[in-house]
């Protein structure tokens, strides 16, 4: 093809591989002492002997390890139908049951003081009520509550609930756990019961030796559900005692008329009758109050807590409300004009803070 050197083309083809014997390769084999050909039958027979006890120990094993795989898959799981709870959902059930408990004693130190030992309220609004705790005092909002303080709920700068938690500004005293706690008491079902613990050493709170210990329930009732069409809770508290009921009304008020003793008391004539009552430190001054039957009353209320709201709801017998004084923050007075009533015995309540109560008895 061509006459160039080392161009041709026998001389492209692959080299040919020098023939060469086989490379030696050991034999790999047992050493002669394994070939024996001596072996007793008893030798023989144990071996045996020796080989199944081997896979019997190794059955056992395996089903050892097998039935221990399936008892854990259950045991993590539950077993089918709901049997046995799942280990996870025991533990976020413990958890919870712990958390509620540490919540409680958060809420007696920091809360109670406002708020009332069982959240009926006090200087602070009702913290039971279902119709707040349905939707309003949902975690979200408590959480935010208690990281801004009382401005967040009415936007009152001058609000007497404080700043609680520490990532506030300013910091407050509680961190997150406790937050959290506190929260999970104030959803607490009311359908579980909760044993009181210890604040320094978490143990059972028991009066006596002997005694059953302590215990609380929560305030959430699963069962309920508002009314069809009913108002949602308004976001800023206060505003759901704005508007009065038809039988109440309200109006400025002059100076509180003291009694003849110099404490507020009744007064007036045949055309009726007037009385001086006080709201003070979350409490009525005046919790017996007397007027004649049939006239009608006069009520000059005071209102000395500053920034605190109230007003006058008064009930007989019955439960049923017959009046309802709009409701003044102080300070601040107003004047409550009530008809006639009939002789009896009537409560009268702040409508804000359930432990305000006083009885109002009217005769002939």
């Amino acid at each position: 093809m061509t006459d160039q050197p080392g161009r041709q083309p026998e001389e492209r083809l692959p080299a040919t591989r020098p023939t060469s014997a086989p490379a030696p390769a050991s034999r790999f084999s047992a050493p002669p002492s394994a070939h024996r050909h001596d072996l007793s039958p008893e030798r023989a027979a144990r071996i045996v002997r020796q080989s199944a006890n081997a896979r019997l120990v190794g059955f056992l094993a395996v089903t050892i390890v097998a039935l221990f795989v399936i008892g854990y898959y259950f045991y993590e799981l539950g077993l089918p139908g709901g049997l046995t709870t799942p280990r996870l959902d025991a533990a976020a059930a413990d958890q919870q049951v712990t958390a509620v408990q540490r919540g409680y004693n958060v809420f007696q130190a920091n809360c109670a003081q406002c708020h009332g030992v069982n959240g009926e309220g006090g200087k602070g609004p009702i913290l039971n009520d279902q119709v707040k705790l349905y939707a309003h005092l949902n975690p979200d909002y408590i959480r935010n509550m208690l990281t801004v303080g009382g401005r967040y709920a009415c936007g009152n700068a001058n609000s007497i609930m404080p700043i609680w938690a520490n990532t506030g500004n300013p910091p407050g005293p509680l961190n997150y756990i406790q937050i959290n706690d506190l929260i999970a008491f104030i959803r607490a079902s009311k359908a579980n019961t909760y044993v009181k613990l210890d604040p320094n050493l978490f143990e059972p709170v028991i009066p006596t030796p002997g005694a059953t210990p302590e215990t609380f329930t929560g305030w959430v009732d699963p069962n309920y559900t508002p009314a069809p069409g009913a108002t949602p809770y308004p976001a800023c508290w206060q505003d759901s005692f704005k508007t009065p009921a038809p039988s109440g009304g309200a109006s400025p008020a002059p100076s509180p008329s003291p009694g003849a003793s110099g404490q507020p008391g009744p007064s007036g004539g045949a055309s009726g009758v007037t009385i001086s009552e006080t709201a003070q430190n979350v409490q009525f001054q005046n919790t017996e109050l007397t007027a004649p039957a049939g006239a009608p009353i006069t009520i000059n209320f005071d209102n000395q807590d500053a920034g605190i709201p109230h007003n006058m709801v008064f009930k007989n017998d019955a439960g049923t409300v017959v009046f309802t004084g709009d409701l003044i923050t102080g300070v601040a007075q107003t004047v409550y004009s009530l008809p006639g009533l009939q002789p009896g015995s009537y409560t009268f309540v702040c409508a804000v803070h359930s432990n305000m109560t006083g009885t109002l008895k009217v005769g002939n």
